[in-house]
């Protein structure tokens, strides 16, 4: 019987670490449908011997896994999408999942044949961590420290932050927008949904008033309303922070 773990994550390599918070490998030992639902991430994938790509979603979507599939996959931060993308905004793969081959063809040939002639899940993760790292195209900055600022529970407001960061509201919102695949204001909510959902899913049962007074909701009815937004679900069946299945 295989008793690996579903999902596992393990931190990023140290050259990746500025834009990746972690490699990632799924496993489905018998047929399985999975729902996934926004963490404000962009993911390059390895996944029935074809490279993809999971942009940002803006609602939850199904997968289905085969029996025995597997998967590998390296996470890019919010707002770190350049280092996959290069000049291809986010916004080009939000709610996607295209393959890498359709955006940089030049790229993924050799990328795909490196990673077929791998046999274990996470050296394929490793070795798109290390194809990422070596590509001419860094993370936006700019996205990054806005990524970082609005993911509080008191995040500042857009004029606040844009002038922190010495741009205008403007300037700022389209270097989120090409960053991540979202606006502020959007990237802001679906970053504290998911802090809300990782909280509910540590404790066994989740004190949801609580967790929404720690994670910037102004109640417990206003995270009810965001979590069935972000998750098609109340906050009751969705116990645990996202999880990716093909993302």
């Amino acid at each position: 019987m295989d008793t690996a773990p579903a999902y596992e994550e393990r931190p990023a390599p140290a050259a990746a670490r500025d834009w990746s918070p972690c490699l990632w490998v799924r496993r489905a030992p018998a047929a399985e449908a999975v729902r996934i639902v926004p963490d404000a991430c962009t993911d390059l994938l390895w996944r029935a011997g074809r490279l993809e790509i999971a942009g940002p979603d803006t609602g939850p979507r199904a997968t289905v896994l085969a029996p025995g599939e597997v998967i590998a996959g390296v996470r890019l931060r919010p707002g770190a999408a350049r280092v996959l993308l290069g000049p291809v905004p986010a916004t080009a793969v939000r709610d996607a999942q295209p393959l890498l081959a359709d955006l940089h063809p030049g790229d993924a040939a050799g990328l795909a044949a490196a990673a077929a002639a791998e046999t274990d899940p996470w050296r394929i993760a490793a070795l798109l961590a290390a194809a990422l790292a070596a590509r001419p195209y860094g993370p936006d900055p700019v996205a990054l420290a806005a990524a970082r600022a609005l993911d509080r529970a008191r995040p500042p407001r857009l004029p606040v932050l844009a002038r922190d960061l010495g741009f205008s509201e403007r300037q700022l919102r389209r270097r989120v927008e090409d960053a991540a695949g979202y606006g502020p204001k959007t990237l802001e909510q679906v970053l504290r949904f998911r802090r809300a959902t990782a909280a509910a899913g540590a404790e066994g049962r989740p004190a949801w008033a609580r967790i929404a007074a720690e994670t910037g909701y102004a109640d417990q009815a206003h995270l009810s309303r965001q979590v069935r937004r972000w998750s098609g679900r109340p906050p009751t069946a969705t116990p645990g922070p996202p999880t990716p299945a093909a993302s």
